[in-house]
């Protein structure tokens, strides 16, 4: 089987040692080649280029972005079926690694890499769907509105050398939500096939499997029935009024079935859905900030990849 490791050398959580000790392990079970991503949009292209060269299997060691550049690769590397594009393996690198916990993969890289070779020895994969925003996929989650705003606040403190904590992340969040409060009345517009529209959103997430994140341990869950062998989910709320929005948050963090309530809007298994704001609106995939849109289209693209896991 050939192979090609995807680092980014960025990643949160390993080291030149680590990357080594996890070259030697691959080149156990496999002819392994290894490349360094350099830039953003880079592993996609690395990815892209292991389609075309029939490699059989594509490692990443990474975060979550790094992730999504590499499934994006993969899927516009010309094959038309999960079966004829190269396989996905995910070693856990980044902060928070939502993807591949969501497979079922331990945290630890090092623990992620054992489950991975085994995997890889016993032939076990699974088929997965992906979700496409406009022409961009992606693995686990997308959002408009707050939380895309929240994520770009977070990148921007990152490159100002501040470290990803689930503590950055709420102060973010708390900061947007008092700052932008213009986007408490935002109109997102939702619109499906055949269906009446849903107005007057003001923030949307879609997720393609459940939970939509964590908070270092804890399971963050607008959705709880997604999934990767279902459409898409999505939930919204109609507006950012504080009684209504503290509740939600509340019911995501809990065991409970998800928010609920007059204020929020849920839809499971979408085939297919438009958002429309009447202006634009910050935007994010699988956690990273995309800059502000106006109109996305999403589709659920189903048995998409393979994943060994």
């Amino acid at each position: 089987m050939r192979a090609l490791l995807v680092v980014n050398p960025k990643a949160t959580t390993t080291s030149e040692r680590s990357r080594d000790v996890l070259v030697r392990a691959l080149r156990s079970e496999v002819r392994l080649e290894v490349a360094y991503t350099r830039r953003r949009g880079h592993a996609a292209e690395l990815a892209r280029t292991a389609g075309a060269r029939e490699f059989d299997l594509v490692v990443t060691l990474g975060g979550d972005g790094t992730v999504n550049e590499v499934v994006n690769g993969l899927m516009t590397a010309g094959a038309a079926t999960a079966a004829e594009r190269p396989a996905l393996a995910v070693v856990p690198g980044g902060s928070t690694n939502v993807f591949a916990r969501a497979l079922g993969l331990p945290r630890d890289w090092v623990e992620g890499t054992a489950d991975i070779l085994a995997a890889l020895r016993d032939g076990r994969s699974r088929t997965i769907g992906l979700g496409r925003a406009d022409d961009r996929y992606f693995t686990f989650c997308a959002g408009m509105g707050l939380d895309a705003a929240v994520i770009r606040q977070v990148e921007r403190a990152r490159l100002r050398g501040r470290v990803s904590t689930p503590a950055l992340y709420l102060r973010s969040a708390m900061t947007r939500y008092l700052l932008d409060t213009e986007r408490r009345h935002a109109q997102i517009l939702l619109e499906r096939p055949d269906e009446p529209a849903e107005t007057e959103l003001a923030t949307v997430i879609i997720q393609n499997t459940a939970p939509w994140t964590y908070l270092g341990d804890r399971p963050v869950n607008p959705n709880p029935l997604a999934s990767f062998d279902t459409g898409l989910d999505l939930m919204a709320l109609r507006g950012l009024h504080p009684a209504s929005t503290a509740r939600a948050v509340a019911q995501m963090l809990s065991r409970r079935p998800g928010p609920q309530g007059r204020r929020v809007l849920r839809l499971h298994d979408i085939a297919e859905f438009s958002l429309r704001a009447s202006g634009p609106q910050p935007f994010q995939l699988d956690g990273d900030y995309l800059g502000e849109r106006e109109k996305v289209q999403f589709t659920a693209v189903a048995d998409a990849i393979r994943v060994i896991c």
